[in-house]
């Protein structure tokens, strides 16, 4: 067996361990780091994203005076700060990876859910992540500023609640006539998750991080501490002697925190996206991510309606599916490619390749986006060419990831980045790199650290119904 050594050993060339290794050696100064993975970087699922961000988190319900690591605060303040790095490192590559400020937002056709809207809206305000605007069409209110298609400098943070009709025409002339009220949130949009990831990488390589390609088997520890991380290389067997493992391994997390004899609370979600050129011009180039934020039933002809009504596996398609139904444009402005989303059945599931996507996902996402957006509708009478990729999203109980310490002394985890792993990846890795280097670490530390769920207070916070925040 060929034994090396390294300081620190990362499993998994995703965005988040690749983040952590960046912070590790050119903020901690810590410089023997190796970075292990069987595929190539940002391979498995950072290449999947959407690619957006967003500070607009709710909290976990509590009192002022409950645990540490209850922290309502804790994503608007992970989520803050990693788009401070983001723009840090927009700035020194020149944006590279295109980052941009659109923003979201998210339309609603029911007058009785403005009230709902606002109110999580306040609440989320209140969190930090920046004043609520209403715009109502009253006199005296604040002028809306609508967001540019490119740069990310100059806009306000928090968000607008359009509420005017005169407002969303002008702005979103797009958007169906059945919409009533729009949020939009300030302090978001998207980038080139891609282009992130080979920045940081170069960077890290750069700066002395190393590369393994080889996948990993297990961690062996001795005495309470690692001693060994054990590989499988195309050479055969492998070990690397280190006293530091970080598992970033996404999908993978779970199953090799238990070689360690760790359980961690993460379970899998299978999400997909669909792109297609969007030849007809349906989504605007300009646009903001837009969500129809409204359940909804799809429209189906007399004909369809009785095919799905006989069949069990189909007939869910007449039913009531959950809002959350997106879209963005894809690319630079002279694309014509659009991505859509629609997790109308997140559920757990058991990790396994090849995946499996459900074959009327692209369909019936389409029709999803055709209720916000009626040019899309030009396209259902005959499908274009609609592909689907997609990934795990790798989820705790309450949604907020892990990052920290795990009970063996020298092993950390980087991961349940559900959905969010693009936009939390810079705040994570520097988070992580502070645990493991022994600097100081913020005040929202213990909100995501996997020693809070034996907080009894923690665990009764997090049974209560938690608010959304995952698309």
């Amino acid at each position: 067996m060929l034994t090396q050594a390294a300081d620190i050993v990362i499993c998994g060339a995703g965005l988040a361990g690749i983040s952590a290794a960046y912070h590790l050696a050119l903020r901690q100064g810590l410089h023997d780091v190796l970075l292990v993975d069987e595929r190539a970087p940002l391979s498995l699922t950072s290449d999947k994203s959407s690619e957006c961000y967003r500070n607009w988190w709710p909290g976990i319900p509590c009192a002022p005076d409950e645990s540490a690591h209850v922290r309502p605060e804790a994503m608007v303040r992970l989520m803050d700060r990693s788009i401070d790095i983001l723009e840090i490192l927009a700035h020194e590559s020149g944006n590279a990876f295109r980052l941009n400020r659109r923003g979201y937002l998210y339309a609603t056709g029911d007058p009785a859910r403005i009230p709902e809207m606002q109110r999580a809206a306040e609440g989320i305000a209140r969190l930090g992540a920046g004043s609520l605007r209403c715009h109502t069409g009253r006199l005296g209110e604040p002028a809306y500023a609508p967001a540019p298609p490119a740069g990310f400098e100059g806009q306000p943070a928090g968000a607008d609640l359009i509420t005017d009709p005169a407002i969303i025409r002008q702005h979103f002339p797009y958007l169906s006539q059945q919409v009533v009220a729009a949020l939009h949130v300030r302090r978001a949009g998207w980038l080139s998750a891609q282009q992130l990831g080979m920045y940081l990488l170069e960077k890290a390589l750069g700066a002395g991080v190393r590369m393994l390609r080889a996948r990993v088997t297990g961690v062996e520890a001795q005495g309470g501490r690692v001693q060994n991380v054990c590989l499988e290389t195309e050479g055969g067997g492998a070990g690397i002697a280190t006293r530091c493992f970080v598992n970033a391994a996404g999908p993978l997390c779970a199953g090799l925190a238990r070689t360690m004899g760790v359980d961690l609370p993460i379970s899998a979600e299978l999400h997909a996206k669909v792109t297609f050129h969007d030849v007809q011009r349906a989504v605007p180039r300009t646009a903001p991510l837009l969500i129809w934020d409204d359940a909804q039933r799809l429209v189906w002809d007399e004909e369809e309606r009785a095919a799905w009504a006989e069949s069990e596996d189909m007939r869910w398609l007449l039913d009531e599916l959950p809002g959350g139904a997106h879209t963005r444009p894809d690319g630079p402005a002279e694309s014509d490619v659009v991505m859509m989303l629609w997790p109308y059945h997140a559920r757990p599931v058991e990790v396994a390749w090849p995946l499996a996507f459900d074959p009327a996902y692209a369909e019936v996402t389409l029709r999803g986006i055709a209720t916000l957006l009626p040019a899309a509708e030009r396209y259902l009478q005959r499908l274009p060419r609609l592909s689907v990729d997609g990934g795990y999203y790798m989820r705790t109980p309450e949604n907020r990831p892990l990052i920290g310490p795990l009970p063996v002394e020298g092993a950390y985890v980087i991961g349940a980045l559900s959905g969010f792993g693009v936009m939390a990846s810079c705040a994570a890795g520097e988070l992580l790199a502070a645990h493991v280097a022994g600097s100081g670490l913020p005040d929202y530390a213990p909100a995501f650290r996997l020693e809070r769920y034996e907080n009894p207070i923690y665990r009764q916070a997090i049974e209560r119904p938690l608010p959304g925040g995952q698309l």
